[in-house]
């Protein structure tokens, strides 16, 4: 049997600006990323999205970021690893105040944007990372890419991580991700990133943009959700994995299963 969390992030709208269509979208996911404000949000949509999750049976999760709203959390900012702790758990604690205010738990952590990149390969951040949120709940998961520096740095610490896979982005031969900035590297026929979802949860592997074949272990399939069509591939993506007999479920209790039943994950990078 195959079980799969699904996850976006949301929660990123701010002031008067409106972006994606998070009350049709939450009920369609089983764990939801929201913003804490230093990329998008404000204390309203925080609040807002919060509830409705909650509603919604959805799981939710911290998506912290550079302290870049002009940007939207695209652009590198070169902090240190003590500035990268302290920024988490700043955005950790206005996210959890939100989740107690409206009866919610929080439970994981995933980083934005440029910050998720950078620390991904960026062993000093991605300590900072690790630490700060080890620091604050211990007991939260770190969604992560299998083989990153977030990784390493997150079971040093002695948190638990979830393993992240991307449906409408292109991979390098690596197992990383590859830039935005490079033409055809996102994914806007639906068919395709549907294919490279049931892939990686039936099959284990993505194919790079070389060719090559890549082993990648998922427990959760990330799509965005401020794509105009969204709602739509999101029902698609639901419809496809349930008749490949794939089972979705919460986060949590999709890393529960692969932990108690020793399935094997990907080792830390340079392991």
């Amino acid at each position: 049997m195959h079980v799969v969390d699904l996850n976006a992030d949301l929660g990123e709208s701010f002031g008067n600006y409106s972006l994606g269509h998070d009350p049709v979208l939450i009920p369609l996911l089983n764990s939801a990323h929201l913003a804490c404000g230093f990329h998008a949000s404000d204390p309203r949509v925080m609040d807002e999205t919060v509830r409705l999750c909650r509603e919604a049976g959805v799981q939710i999760g911290a998506h912290p970021g550079f302290p870049d709203l002009v940007g939207f959390g695209r652009r590198v900012i070169d902090v240190s690893g003590s500035e990268a702790e302290t920024d988490i758990v700043y955005q950790l604690g206005a996210l959890e105040a939100f989740c107690r205010r409206n009866g919610a738990q929080l439970h994981h952590v995933k980083a934005h944007g440029a910050l998720y990149n950078h620390a991904s390969k960026n062993a000093e951040v991605a300590k900072g990372i690790a630490a700060g949120v080890a620091s604050f709940r211990p007991d939260l998961l770190i969604v992560c890419q299998p083989g990153s520096q977030i990784e390493t740095a997150a079971l040093e610490a002695g948190l638990t991580v979830a393993y992240e896979g991307f449906v409408d982005r292109a991979y390098n031969a690596d197992g990383t991700l590859a830039s935005r900035r490079l033409e055809g590297t996102l994914y806007h026929d639906p068919r395709r990133a549907i294919e490279q979802a049931l892939r990686m949860v039936t099959e284990g592997t993505v194919v790079a943009m070389d060719g090559t074949v890549v082993e990648l272990h998922v427990d959760t399939l990330c799509v965005h959700g401020d794509n105009p069509d969204a709602v739509d591939f999101i029902k698609g993506l639901r419809a496809e994995l349930s008749a490949a007999g794939v089972e979705l479920r919460r986060m949590r209790d999709v890393v529960s299963l692969r932990e108690g039943e020793g399935a094997p994950g990907p080792r830390p990078a340079g392991a």
